[in-house]
C-alpha cells in the first residue's frame, strides 16, 4: 500500500471532479446467474464464501480496483481481500477481511478459520495493506438493492445481496454493487459485474476444489 499523485493516475480527471462531491458514490443493479454457486453449496460449500470468491476474482482483473480515494489521498494497493461480517457467540457484529486466493480451496480454508475465529472470539481480521471489496450478506430476505451508503469515511466498493429466486431452471440474484466515483466510472463497474459472473461460470463444471485449483495453477 503506498500514497500516490492522483494526477500521475487513471483516474486524474474523476479525482478533480469527484473528491469533493456531498455524495460520489454510484449504485449499480445486476442479476447474476449463480447456478453453478448453488449447486456447489448444496455439495457442502457456503454459498457466501463461493460469491465472495468470485468477487475478488473479479476485481482482481480490472486495474481501477487498486486505486482508492482516503480522505484526499489516492492509495495503490498490490492485493484484493474481501470483507465479510459475522455475528459472534454474543449477537454481536465482528467484521472480518478474508484474503483472495486464486485456488478456491485456498480462499475457503481462509474464509472458514477467520470467520470461525470471529465467532468464537469476537476478535475480527484486518488486512490494511490489501484494498477491501465489502460485502452485504441479506440472505434470509427478498430485497430488490439497495443504494448509496455513504459515511464519508469507508469509501470502498460494497456489494449487497440478499435472497436467490428461482427462474425456471436457473437460481438468480440481484446484487447490488457501490463504488466511489473517483475509484470508477460506470464502465469499469459494469466490467467488474461482468467478470464476476464470468467467474461463477467457471464453476459450472468443476466437480471438486481441487480441479479448481490445478487449473489456477
Amino acid at each position: 500500500m503506498r500514497e500516490v499523485d492522483p494526477k500521475e493516475t487513471s483516474r486524474a480527471m474523476s479525482y478533480e471532479m469527484y473528491i469533493d462531491a456531498p455524495m460520489p458514490m454510484v449504485t449499480l443493479f445486476k442479476t447474476l446467474d449463480i447456478t453453478p454457486l448453488v449447486r456447489l453449496a448444496r455439495k457442502g460449500h457456503k454459498l457466501n464464501m463461493l460469491l465472495c470468491w468470485c468477487a475478488a476474482a473479479a476485481a482482481r482483473r480490472v486495474r481501477e480496483f487498486y486505486l482508492l480515494p482516503v480522505g484526499k489521498a489516492m492509495v495503490e494497493y498490490d492485493g484484493v481481500a474481501v470483507n465479510v461480517i459475522v455475528k459472534d457467540d454474543r449477537g454481536e457484529l465482528v467484521s472480518c477481511d478474508i484474503p483472495y486466493s486464486p485456488a478456491l480451496s485456498d480462499f475457503e480454508r481462509d474464509y472458514l478459520a477467520i470467520t470461525a475465529h470471529a465467532k468464537e472470539t469476537g476478535a475480527g481480521c484486518e488486512l490494511p495493506d490489501s484494498m477491501i471489496l465489502g460485502t452485504s450478506s441479506l440472505a434470509k430476505h427478498d430485497i430488490d438493492g439497495a443504494v448509496n451508503f455513504y459515511s464519508g469515511i469507508f469509501n470502498n466498493p460494497f456489494l449487497i445481496w440478499g435472497k436467490y429466486i428461482r427462474r425456471g431452471l436457473k437460481k438468480v440474484l440481484k446484487v447490488s454493487f457501490q463504488f466511489h466515483h473517483v475509484q470508477m466510472d460506470g464502465e469499469e463497474a459494469c466490467q467488474f459485474l461482468e467478470y464476476m459472473q464470468e467467474e461463477i461460470q467457471t464453476l459450472r463444471n468443476k466437480g471438486s476444489f481441487a480441479a479448481h485449483k490445478e487449473k489456477s495453477e
